[in-house]
């Protein structure tokens, strides 16, 4: 049974946390799949991804290559992630179902704290995942270093 976290992004970007995240999530162990909403956007993050610090390096691709199981990241639109990743990042505001935080180690929802639209739509996700009994805490940003700010 995995757990849900969200990332309220007040301070960085998300070119600059989800690196960040990756990092940790490859370290575990785990194979990833980003999910976001928009395939031009995607090519953006895959772009930031490569052009990341040298000592850094996050092997990576997006989906609909001919080694999409391979990859220890997988960038993705849509809920099919062919690597079997443990750890599943939304970010933009991708769809995340109760089942999928209970049947992966890892949810991680990464929202712009900027945007009302995408505070508002978090809270929704807040509300609907824990509603269905997943585990979840909330991530904040805003004093200049992550912080635990709620947990169910």
């Amino acid at each position: 049974m995995g757990a849900v976290f969200f990332y309220h992004l007040t301070r960085a970007s998300l070119e600059d946390t989800l690196p960040m995240l990756l990092g940790k999530a490859l370290g575990a162990g785990w194979k990833v799949a980003v999910r976001g909403t928009d395939p031009g956007r995607m090519d953006w993050l895959d772009q930031k991804l490569w052009l990341g610090r040298e000592d850094g390096f996050l092997p990576h691709g997006q989906i609909g290559g001919a080694h999409d199981a391979l990859q220890p990241v997988l960038l993705t639109c849509g809920p099919e992630s062919p690597n079997d990743p443990s750890c599943l990042m939304s970010v933009d505001g991708a769809a995340v179902t109760a089942d999928e935080v209970q049947d992966l180690e890892r949810v991680c929802i990464l929202f712009d704290g900027h945007d009302q639209e995408a505070v508002q739509h978090a809270r929704t996700q807040w509300k609907s995942l824990t509603g269905a009994g997943c585990s979840a805490q909330y991530w904040s940003e805003e004093s200049g270093r992550w912080e635990k700010k709620a947990e169910t």
